[in-house]
C-alpha cells in the first residue's frame, strides 16, 4: 500500500494517507453521545494524552468545542541501531447541544483514555403557546 502512495516522488496529503492506511484515529477521536435521565454524556476516544495540557473543552451557543493536541514518541535502541518514531497531531470536533442544556453545571473527566462529558438538560423545553392577535382597522 506504501508503493500506491507515492508516484514518482510526490507523497499523498498526510490526512489522505491516514485515510487510506486505516491511520483515521490520529485525524479526530471517536465520539459517542447518548442520554443518561436529564444528562447528555459525550465520550471522547482519546488515548495517550495528557488531558490537563492536551485538551480543551469550550462551550458557546449551545454547542461543545472539544480540540484536543498529541505527542507521541518511541525510541527504540539497541546494538544494531537506534530508531526513533514520533506523531503529532491535534484534532477537532464541534458537538451540537440540545437546547435548555446548563453550561455552568457542565463536568468532564478523563480515565483509560476516554474523555466523558456530562452535561444536565433542564427538561424538555416547551414551545410558547400561540397567541392569536387581533386586528383592526384603522
Amino acid at each position: 500500500m506504501a508503493g500506491l502512495m507515492r508516484r514518482e516522488g510526490l507523497e499523498m496529503l498526510e490526512p489522505l494517507r491516514r485515510l487510506l492506511e486505516g491511520d483515521v484515529e490520529a485525524s479526530w477521536p471517536r465520539v459517542e453521545e447518548y442520554r443518561d435521565g436529564d444528562t447528555v454524556v459525550i465520550r471522547a476516544e482519546l488515548p495517550g494524552i495528557d488531558p490537563e495540557q492536551d485538551v480543551e473543552l469550550t462551550v458557546a451557543d449551545d454547542v461543545l468545542h472539544l480540540r484536543a493536541e498529541r505527542r507521541e514518541r518511541t525510541e527504540h535502541k539497541d546494538k544494531g541501531g537506534y530508531r526513533s518514531e514520533f506523531r503529532y497531531g491535534s484534532f477537532s470536533r464541534t458537538l451540537p447541544l440540545p437546547a435548555g442544556c446548563r453550561d455552568e453545571d457542565i463536568s468532564a473527566a478523563y480515565r483509560d483514555g476516554v474523555l466523558e462529558v456530562r452535561v444536565p438538560v433542564a427538561g424538555p423545553v416547551e414551545p410558547p403557546a400561540t397567541r392569536k392577535i387581533q386586528v383592526t382597522r384603522g
